[in-house]
């Protein structure tokens, strides 16, 4: 079912779609139409950096479409030239208010990561899919208990009577520690706006995706078709399970109540792993992933302390392996949903966003908001409803659903953008 490749055939692929992603970070940027002064000042009504965001998305379209199969050869490479055409000479005349030009730091660094992540997140992947240690897991559960402990330690060593013992552990920190060669290597680039060594602490997300698409794939090549009632009944306790723990999470971190959250969530791991430890059809096969999940919950969740607490900016150690398990929760959950219990319907449109997801990412700056400003109404109606938070916030879900409906009309005539 899922044939095997030449190896110099997929690192071409994979670096061709990071060239790709390292273009719309790039270029995603120097079209925003806030750049050329939208909505600064009082400008909405404006119409030339909505116009030019319009332009923008328009040649992002002709690059990144995949076009129909039935469409004339002819057709299919015009419009990719025209697109890149078009993107570069766009690129080389671009002026904004303040004079400057096109710089390729002016990137959109949350894609720019992202191409990283899958430039060197395949590669790794493609030399280790059939390498997974389960012991290097049980080993990093020591490393981060070690890690955690460090700083009390280090407190310790700073004015108690620990002072001597530990003292190997902390001395650089008094006397001005020298880089080391791994300070080098961690920031070493050679262009600043394209690569950096730090970046790739971004992985400890990636790789255990990697493992849950293994999984993934595993369940898809054998799912079976029918459930017992006692199957079904099991499926639908794990979907609560990991909803649970999503929730839990969140609230519980979010409102600093970090042990009471730690001790239920270990408690929710051990009740999700109980009625699937004996699992033997393969609907049940795919769930084990949540054994997966737990350990990356587990692991973050010891890691919380470490670093002052979770976050994303700058990231923590607990943020990498939290957020993983609580995406296989998410991916569970989903599965369960859309797949097993047949609810499909109901997430239609998140899931035919989750389908075009580049056009979705864009869509905003680059579609919705020129086409409502355009129309001379939005900006009267944003400041009508300013001083009521409520009704504000219903007109960014207005805007979040119109969005996704125009996103999912792509989708459904088929209109991909992919790298």
């Amino acid at each position: 079912m899922y044939k095997e490749r030449p190896a110099l055939h997929v690192s071409t692929f994979i670096l061709e779609r990071g060239f790709l992603l390292v273009f719309f970070a790039i270029f995603v940027r120097h079209i925003r139409p806030y750049a050329f002064g939208g909505t600064l000042g009082g400008a909405e009504y404006q119409p030339l950096p909505w116009l030019i965001g319009l332009l923008g998305f328009l040649l992002l379209f002709a690059v990144f479409l995949r076009s129909h199969s039935s469409w004339p050869q002819w057709l299919r490479i015009s419009l990719r030239v025209a697109g890149w055409i078009g993107a570069v000479l766009f690129l080389a005349l671009v002026r904004y208010p303040d004079g400057s030009g096109f710089d390729p730091a002016r990137m959109d660094i949350i894609i720019m990561l992202l191409a990283n992540m899958v430039v060197f997140g395949s590669l790794i992947y493609v030399l280790t899919q059939n390498n997974l240690l389960g012991r290097l897991a049980v080993m990093a559960v020591f490393v981060a208990m070690r890690l955690v402990h460090m700083q009390y330690d280090i407190a310790m060593a700073a004015g108690g009577q620990e002072a001597i013992k530990n003292i190997p552990y902390v001395m650089h920190f008094f006397h001005g520690a020298a880089p080391t060669w791994i300070d080098r290597v961690w920031n070493a680039t050679p262009a600043s706006w394209l690569y950096n060594f730090s970046w790739l602490k971004y992985l400890l997300i990636v790789l255990p995706g990697s493992i849950a698409g293994d999984q993934l794939r595993s369940w898809l090549s054998q799912r079976k078709r029918t459930r017992t009632p006692k199957e079904r009944n099991t499926l639908i306790f794990v979907c609560l399970i990991v909803l649970a723990l999503v929730i839990v999470s969140l609230a519980g971190l979010f409102s600093r109540r970090v042990f009471l959250t730690t001790m239920i969530a270990f408690a929710l791991c051990l009740a999700g792993w109980l009625p699937l430890r004996n699992a033997k059809s393969t609907d049940l096969h795919f769930i084990k992933m949540f054994v997966w999940g737990s350990f990356w919950i587990v692991l973050g969740l010891i890691l919380e302390p470490f670093g002052g607490g979770i976050k994303k900016d700058n990231s923590t150690l607990s943020y990498y392996f939290l957020t993983s398990g609580l995406s296989y929760c998410i991916l569970i959950f989903f599965c369960i949903i859309i797949d097993i219990i047949k609810k499909r319907k109901s997430f239609d449109l998140l899931i035919l966003n989750g389908q075009n997801p580049m056009i979705a990412y864009v869509g905003m700056a680059n579609l919705v908001l020129p086409l409502l400003y355009l129309s001379y109404l939005f900006p009267w109606l944003k400041e009508l409803l300013a001083p009521y938070p409520w009704l504000g916030f219903l007109l960014a879900l207005g805007q979040t659903l119109l969005l996704a409906w125009i996103v999912s009309i792509f989708t459904k005539k088929k209109l991909f953008w992919r790298t």
